[in-house]
């Protein structure tokens, strides 16, 4: 094997860049995996278009990418459930293991958890990464890389059905057609709920949305979202309403698209970081608000879904670029988000 990898970093706003470093040597407890997919996130578009996201600040030379999969080219001593040649998705945040939260089996909480390109941790877009073999998740062989690395947003979305108490026989709402929202109402209609409107502005995420599963799908431009589910439910409502957007205005919205005792989980984090919600409203109908922090214990039951054929993931992606040409897979992703709904990028 080579020595040195190629790495591409961000190295201002808005402009990648290349590196050359040593390929790191797996701890006892890790494997070496070298990188096929990356995912293109929504943070990762945040982190390059504006250096930062809340407190977290990007200091350059900094690697984005954190949705990954694929090959294991080198096992530690102490890693038996894993060999050369398994091809596997890569869980991207370490935690602690000792604290309240680790302990409780929410580790997502974990104050002290080392994320993939969340600074200042570099990300995946390089050749190869030395990673915890017990975050490595082997994948079946009718399951892709490609599926691999996508295996971390599905993630968000089962556990935001999760939190909503998703089962049989409930109704829902997804607002916003993105990458999670697609993820969240393909997770919803897995887990048994039996109809799944999504809302968003945007007709290319629409049509994405009605090609994987959706019952129906509302342009918010063109109709009122809030009056057109109401006639779909024949005046009821729905159970829930995952919010994917952070827009303010649609979780307000979700939030009079609910039936009474129904609940709202957020998942998109809002520009600013605070939203303006009807506290009338939520009172009056005891209406149940839930949040999403990343996922816990979701990869082997999301690779299931994938495997079984339950969900494709491979219909989200519309456009894979090589990964030599970095730099314009995030310009375009951020560019032409009314035609991009989820960018890949093809490490080989």
């Amino acid at each position: 094997m080579k020595e040195n990898m190629k790495v591409a970093v961000m190295l201002d706003k808005m402009k990648m860049g290349w590196e050359e470093r040593p390929i790191p040597a797996p701890a006892d407890n890790e494997v070496l995996v070298k990188i096929d997919c990356v995912g293109i996130c929504g943070s990762d578009m945040h982190y390059y278009e504006n250096g930062r996201i809340g407190g977290y600040i990007v200091k350059p030379p900094f690697v984005l990418g954190h949705e990954s999969g694929g090959v294991v080219v080198k096992t530690g001593k102490d890693v038996k459930h894993l060999k050369i040649g398994d091809r596997v998705a890569l869980e991207p945040g370490k935690t602690c293991g000792h604290c309240e939260f680790c302990r409780s089996g929410k580790y997502n909480l974990c104050p002290d958890v080392q994320f993939f390109a969340t600074p200042p941790v570099d990300g995946v877009f390089q050749e190869y990464v030395a990673h915890e073999a017990d975050l490595c998740f082997k994948l079946p062989e009718n399951v892709s890389t490609m599926e691999g690395a996508l295996i971390e947003p599905l993630a968000v979305g089962m556990h935001a059905a999760n939190q909503a108490g998703a089962s049989l026989g409930k109704t829902a709402v997804v607002t916003g057609a993105g990458c999670i929202g697609l993820c969240a109402m393909m997770s919803l209609k897995a887990f048994g709920v039996t109809q799944v409107y999504v809302t968003d502005i945007m007709d290319k995420r629409l049509d994405k949305a009605m090609e994987l599963g959706a019952t129906g799908v509302i342009n918010s431009k063109e109709k009122n979202p809030v009056e057109e589910i109401q006639k779909l439910t024949e005046g009821r409502g729905v159970d829930i309403v995952v919010e994917a957007s952070g827009v303010e205005l649609c979780a307000n919205q979700g939030l009079e698209m609910l039936v009474r005792a129904g609940t709202l989980v957020q998942v998109a984090y809002s520009g600013s970081g605070y939203m303006n919600l009807n506290m009338g409203l939520i009172c009056d109908k005891e209406i149940t608000i839930k949040s999403v922090f990343r996922y816990r214990h979701i990869y082997p039951m999301a690779i299931k879904a994938v495997a079984s054929g339950l969900i494709n993931l491979k219909g989200i992606v519309t456009d894979v670029f090589e990964f030599d040409n970095v730099e314009e897979a995030m310009n375009k992703s951020i560019a032409d988000k009314a035609n991009i709904v989820k960018s890949v990028i093809k490490m080989d």
